[in-house]
């Protein structure tokens, strides 16, 4: 996963103005919190959705968190049950606070995620009122949710 700590500051590089611009997106502040942008898996494959991966496990601290699943140019994804993502107060769990999300175009049991069955696409995790900053997740030693691909059609 990648971040762009200063892209809610004043001090935003013109690369990141450029892709805001772009995209029309409103970026999180620096006090109020970072996201973090996954395009590939835990072993380097794009994204795709044709195939099921399953993103899972803990999310650094944080009091909400939000994952949404966008097209490579930065548009939410159409499908058939209008879900484009999940927060931190719908998700189910399992007793260890642990999750599992399945991101795929057909339906799964527990999280599920569609993915309308588009060749790529972007999954943004957005952590609000986190002690984490990007310094500290240079190395992943937070707790940041693995992404395998588990089949593909």
């Amino acid at each position: 996963m990648t971040a762009w700590p200063r892209s809610g500051s004043v001090d935003i590089d013109p690369y990141a103005r450029a892709i805001i611009a772009r995209s029309g997106e409103l970026p999180i502040g620096t006090g109020d919190g970072v996201a973090f942008y996954a395009r590939t898996d835990d072993v380097g494959k794009d994204l795709d959705g044709r195939c099921t991966f399953v993103l899972s496990g803990m999310t650094p601290p944080a009091r909400y968190w939000t994952l949404t699943l966008y097209d490579p140019e930065g548009r939410m994804v159409a499908n058939a049950i209008d879900r484009h993502g999940f927060t931190s107060a719908e998700i189910v769990r399992d007793v260890g606070g642990r999750f599992a999300i399945s991101v795929g175009p057909r339906a799964r049991p527990g999280n599920w995620l569609p993915s309308g069955g588009i060749e790529q696409y972007v999954l943004v995790l957005r952590l609000y009122d986190t002690p984490i900053g990007v310094a500290s997740m240079t190395s992943r030693e937070g707790p940041m949710p693995a992404i395998v691909r588990k089949d593909c059609s």
